[in-house]
């Protein structure tokens, strides 16, 4: 089975448990504030099907989103719909974007995300995969990095340790995992800092959804990592 076959059939799990989530809510709280700062939970809602749309253009080889502009005002405008609008919209661009990354293609294909972003097709599925495990948690209804997958955790952390590697305003960090996994990234020169601790608290810290108070730093203070 193709990396791309198998992301697919784990991100139509985790859409589910996703979809589960939010029909459990009422508007009231779709109303109320995510973990994200100025979005309500409507809002981190518009941006998950407004994504899923948006990974499709990235397949159909069309522009990610029209515009930096439309991208932001299509989820303002969508943030405040009520629960069952905003739960329909997310079943059906889900569904949008199963579709298109079953259709037969060329998968080892570059494609073209945001700000000039590439990556190959395959990597596509579990691209979405991260916005919907991610945002899962930012909707702050008792889903937690805790409850992430072990295999997605470790997948995340090694895509963002490859996000920041290279990168002269991070130090080198050695990370360690105490339940298993280590990475390194930073600039490949300088001093080394090691960074431990479980691989939730890890990938909070290098997501920018936790401030790494559950990690060892033998540097002292973590270093401060550049914004997604």
């Amino acid at each position: 089975m193709s990396d791309h076959v198998r992301d697919l059939a784990t991100l139509r799990e985790a859409t589910d448990r996703l979809l589960t989530a939010v029909g459990k809510l009422d508007n009231a709280a779709i109303a109320a504030p995510s973990r994200l700062p100025g979005w309500t939970r409507g809002h981190v809602l518009a941006h998950l099907s407004r994504n899923a749309d948006a990974l499709v253009n990235v397949l159909a080889g069309r522009p990610m989103y029209a515009s930096a502009e439309a991208r932001d005002g299509d989820i303002e405008r969508d943030a405040p719909r009520p629960q069952q609008e905003q739960l329909a919209d997310l079943r059906a661009s889900a569904e949008r974007f199963q579709e298109a990354a079953a259709a037969d293609a060329d998968w080892s294909r570059t494609v073209e995300l945001r700000n000039g972003v590439t990556d190959t097709a395959s990597r596509v599925p579990f691209r979405r995969l991260i916005e919907v495990e991610l945002h899962h948690v930012d909707l702050d209804v008792g889903y937690e990095l805790e409850d992430l997958p072990a295999d997605f955790r470790q997948r995340e952390i090694t895509f963002l340790a490859d996000r920041f590697s290279g990168n002269s305003t991070v130090p080198q960090i050695a990370i360690t995992a105490t339940d298993g996994g280590q990475w390194t990234t930073g600039r490949p020169n300088g001093g080394v800092i090691s960074v431990i601790g479980p691989s939730a608290d890890l990938l909070g810290w290098l997501a920018g959804r936790r401030e790494g108070t559950g990690l060892d730093c033998d540097g002292g203070l973590l270093p401060v990592l550049p914004a997604l």
